[in-house]
């Protein structure tokens, strides 16, 4: 009888020790071959900008016009959520009013992507009427982030995919951002001004 529970002992023993080094090790493999996973998703979003409708591509402003880049990650990626209606489009010294929310790949346990920016956004789903706003200078952000936003519309809603050159690079953003990672922002213009005029209040 003895023997018997030190047998149930050690092998309840053991399975605890097993079931702690799974969830340990789901732990840690959140991020595991995170620049490879982070290749092939761009991959696929590339492949979805030339076959599907509603996606635009474009290339980073600093290449200008006169030069065509055969580099896919020379490129930020747009799916068009809403078609704005506004005139013209920010320039890099200018500053603009957004509404935002920034975030990674999906992932086991953040299927949506984990959010690693929520700026302006306020929980449930992200639109103008649930976010607020808030100013920057299109000179301030990433390239990414800049090569998209002299490209808008006041009133365009947009879901951007900035390959990780255009983004944070191959050593990311603190603890929030691994290397090597794709950002996707949900991204409104409401508002742009140029460098020297006054932005209109927003309420």
């Amino acid at each position: 009888m003895k023997k018997y529970i030190i047998y149930l002992f050690v092998m309840t023993m053991g399975l605890c020790g097993l079931s702690s080094c799974s969830e340990e090790t789901a732990e840690d493999n959140e991020f595991e071959n995170w620049t490879a996973r982070n290749d092939a998703f761009l991959a696929a979003v590339v492949n979805d900008s030339l076959q599907k409708s509603g996606w635009k591509r474009i290339q980073k402003y600093s290449l200008g016009d006169s030069i065509k880049s055969d580099n896919p990650r020379d490129y930020v990626y747009v799916k068009v959520v809403e078609q704005g209606k506004g005139e013209g489009c920010p320039s890099f010294t200018d500053s603009v009013r957004v509404a935002y929310q920034g975030r990674l790949i999906p992932t086991v346990s953040y299927p949506q992507g984990m959010f690693f920016d929520k700026g302006t956004s306020t929980g449930g789903v992200f639109s103008l009427a649930t976010a607020s706003t808030t100013r920057m200078k299109v000179s301030g952000v990433v390239d990414g982030f800049a090569t998209a936003l002299q490209q808008m519309h006041i009133g365009d809603y947009w879901r951007v995919y900035i390959p990780s050159d255009l983004g944070y690079g191959d050593s990311g953003s603190g603890t929030a951002v691994p290397g090597g990672s794709v950002l996707i922002f949900d991204l409104i213009l409401v508002d742009y001004s140029p460098l020297g005029t006054v932005m209109k209040p927003w309420w």
